[in-house]
């Protein structure tokens, strides 16, 4: 509980400071450490798969390990998303796109360079 008080939250030369790293908000690489540290744990390999789990029975097509930064991600899940006709998300570094566009995604993701491998049933 002490250490949870004796943080310092603000600082009158830098301003509002990171809880993780204590440095400047403006000045904190945090966010950039994550997705380094996200790009190292893949393996070059897109996966592509339908699931259906926790969304009563709506099928999604999610496409993981893209090896590309965060802001390129966005970029692309917006055109593989504009490209199939259909919504979807960017969560924790998987793209989901509404409906079942598989194929549709491995012959996109192909012609861009990537390695795609369809995962699941």
């Amino acid at each position: 509980m002490r250490d949870q008080l004796g943080s310092l939250v603000f600082s009158t030369e830098k301003g509002k400071l990171c809880p993780a790293c204590h440095e400047a908000l403006d000045a904190c690489i945090c966010d950039q450490l994550a997705d380094q540290q996200r790009l190292d744990n893949l393996d070059g390999v897109v996966r592509i798969r339908r699931e259906t789990s926790g969304r009563k029975g709506k099928g999604v097509t999610t496409v993981s390990g893209v090896p590309v930064a965060d802001k390129e991600l966005k970029q692309l899940a917006k055109k593989l998303k504009q490209q199939c006709g259909t919504g979807g998300a960017l969560k924790d570094g998987v793209i989901e796109i509404q409906g079942d566009h598989r194929e549709k995604l491995k012959q996109l993701l192909e012609q861009q360079g990537f390695t795609v491998k369809l995962a699941g049933g």
